[in-house]
């Protein structure tokens, strides 16, 4: 499959079913993510390459290669690459009741994007 570009790097859908979608999401360098929240998912994020700085309702946590977080529908969120070198790879399992990408609530964004 080919993925989704974006100003931050790029992901790309594993699985895509009624009951969860899965993709693998890829930062690059000092990039990172909107910050925002969802309404009708929770997101599990597992780290597989490099270094995740991850904002939970303003609590900063950093996840290394096999550790996880999950983050609940209405928390806010966002994950930064900090590293200057190397991409950061994660896998996100999405469940809940809808999984498009309007769903995405922007509560700040380094590339300018509306919700």
């Amino acid at each position: 499959m080919d993925g989704e570009k974006r100003p931050w790097g790029e992901y790309e859908i594993l699985l895509d079913s009624d009951y969860c979608k899965v993709k693998r999401i890829t930062v690059n360098p000092k990039q990172r993510l909107s910050y925002q929240y969802h309404h009708k998912r929770d997101e599990n994020w597992t780290v597989v390459i490099g270094e995740a700085s991850i904002t939970l309702d303003d609590e900063l946590i950093i996840l290394r290669p096999g550790q996880s977080i999950k983050i609940h529908r209405g928390v806010k969120h966002r994950v930064e690459n900090c590293q200057d070198d190397h991409d950061l790879i994660f896998i996100e399992v999405q469940t809940g009741d809808y999984f498009g990408e309007d769903d995405i609530v922007r509560l700040s964004d380094d590339y300018g994007r509306k919700s």
